[in-house]
């Protein structure tokens, strides 16, 4: 699916939820549904944790219908586990504070 230059991808990058790869998303329902959208990187990892706790479909198998590594699947469900749907939204990279030294060594 190409990137539509509409104003849904235009908040999505902007809230940095946008997914850098929604076309390696093989679920069906974000084919055949307007409702699931592959460019929605919240969504996406969600209905992948839902595949796997409600529909017990293994961690190697939704990781590859997803199109990401098992160990971010991990990561999905442990950014879940401690933050809901909230943890689901990624991170800033980068420092967190201060970096450089002052004052005296």
């Amino acid at each position: 699916m190409a990137k539509r230059s509409d104003p849904k991808t235009a908040t999505l990058l902007e809230e940095g939820t946008l997914n850098p790869s929604p076309e390696d998303i093989r679920d069906p329902k974000f084919r055949a549904s307007d409702f699931f959208d592959p460019r929605d990187l919240v969504q996406v990892r969600y209905e992948m944790l839902r595949r796997v706790s409600g529909d017990n479909v293994s961690v190697t198998d939704a990781a590859a219908e997803y199109g990401v590594s098992r160990p971010t699947y991990y990561q999905a469900r442990a950014s879940f586990s401690e933050g809901g749907v909230g943890g689901l939204v990624p991170r800033k990279r980068g420092p967190r504070g201060p970096h450089k030294l002052q004052g005296e060594i």
